[in-house]
């Protein structure tokens, strides 16, 4: 079979493989979808952070896989051959307290296995995968839905749920990359009457407002969150990975609102008291999701009639992985994917 690796410096490294046979607990999945992921980018295709569980370790690349299941080991009960799954893309011990809460994300074990960085992930025809962390995807989803739930948009729906969005609630998003749209994408399912995003890049600011992720959209300066939330939003959520869009989500939440972080790196500066204590704001760190929330999700998204397909900007097959990886590190755009015909 046909797999894409990321051996560093902004290159792809496509090679002929054997296909995988299911050992017991098992099972083969047939890629349809694996979509690309900022961390991704961020980590091993420009280069190899090598540490804790960001530690790539030469495997096929993409934590983002949906498709549909092929063969079954001994001892699978609970998924069958046809069926159309979503991969969780952290594989855990089962045993820790994290495990036992179905965060396999936060797995304490140093079996921990990421989909992608320890273990064979999504850019190939083939994914051996373990039956516990599959998720049926509902016949009213499409693969590339799927693929972008598996790690975005339950990332996007994970820190909402944290943060308790309703009705009442509007929302600043900062960082309009593809977490940033999903966050502002399911807002606006969960009731938010208005959805302001910032970010530097004018193309993202305005592919935020054609796909209806966000009323408002802005680079970020206090004069322009002012005027459109005076004193800030009830609800703050960062995508952007970065100090100052950080400080910015934090800095223009209201007086006991609640603000969380999702968006992976920076450096974070400021004045606790001034910034924090003194505004009694509540700061969640909200790290993927749990195979739980993440199946929840997956029903919501059926309910709302709300596809997080409309995120993917490019497709590519899996022969041009390295102009897929091209043009996600351009990050000009929406999500891209690696996507294989249905064969339906």
């Amino acid at each position: 079979m046909r797999a894409a690796f990321l051996p560093g410096g902004s290159r792809v490294d496509l090679r002929d493989v054997e296909d995988p046979r299911p050992g017991p607990g098992q099972v083969v999945v047939a890629m349809r979808a694996s979509t690309i992921c900022g961390s991704d980018l961020r980590a091993i295709y420009r280069e190899h952070l090598g540490e804790g569980p960001e530690a790539y370790q030469g495997v096929v690349g993409g934590h983002e896989p949906a498709g549909r299941v092929v063969a079954v080991g001994e001892g699978v009960e609970r998924i069958g051959v046809g069926q159309r799954v979503v991969v969780y893309h952290i594989s855990g011990c089962g045993q820790c307290d994290e495990c036992r809460h179905g965060y396999q994300i936060s797995c304490t074990s140093s079996r921990r296995a990421a989909y992608g960085w320890q273990r064979d992930g999504g850019h190939a025809d083939l994914l051996l995968a373990e039956e516990r962390d599959l998720l049926v995807l509902p016949d009213e989803l499409t693969f590339v839905d799927g693929a972008v739930v598996a790690c975005g948009f339950g990332t996007a729906y994970e820190a909402l749920c944290r943060v308790a969005v309703s009705g009442r609630d509007r929302v600043l998003v900062t960082g309009l990359g593809p977490v940033g749209g999903a966050v502002g994408l399911l807002a606006k399912a969960l009731g938010s009457p208005l959805v302001v995003g910032t970010d530097p890049s004018p193309q993202r600011r305005a592919l935020a407002l054609e796909l209806g992720a966000v009323d408002e959209a802005v680079a970020g300066t206090p004069e322009e969150l002012t005027a459109l939330l005076g004193d800030g939003a009830e609800v703050a959520v960062d995508c952007s990975g970065n100090g100052r869009g950080q400080l910015t989500a934090l800095q223009h939440t209201r007086r006991w609102g609640r603000a969380a972080l999702v968006g992976e790196g920076g450096q974070l500066s400021m004045d606790v008291s001034e910034t924090l204590i003194h505004r009694q704001l509540t700061v969640h760190g909200s790290w993927v999701t749990s195979v739980g929330r993440m199946s929840e999700l997956l029903d919501n998204l059926v309910r709302w009639d709300l596809h997080p397909e409309r995120l993917v900007s490019d497709t590519y097959p899996v022969e041009e992985a390295a102009q897929a990886y091209r043009t996600a590190d351009a990050a000009a755009g929406g999500k891209v994917g690696i996507v294989w015909p249905d064969g339906d």
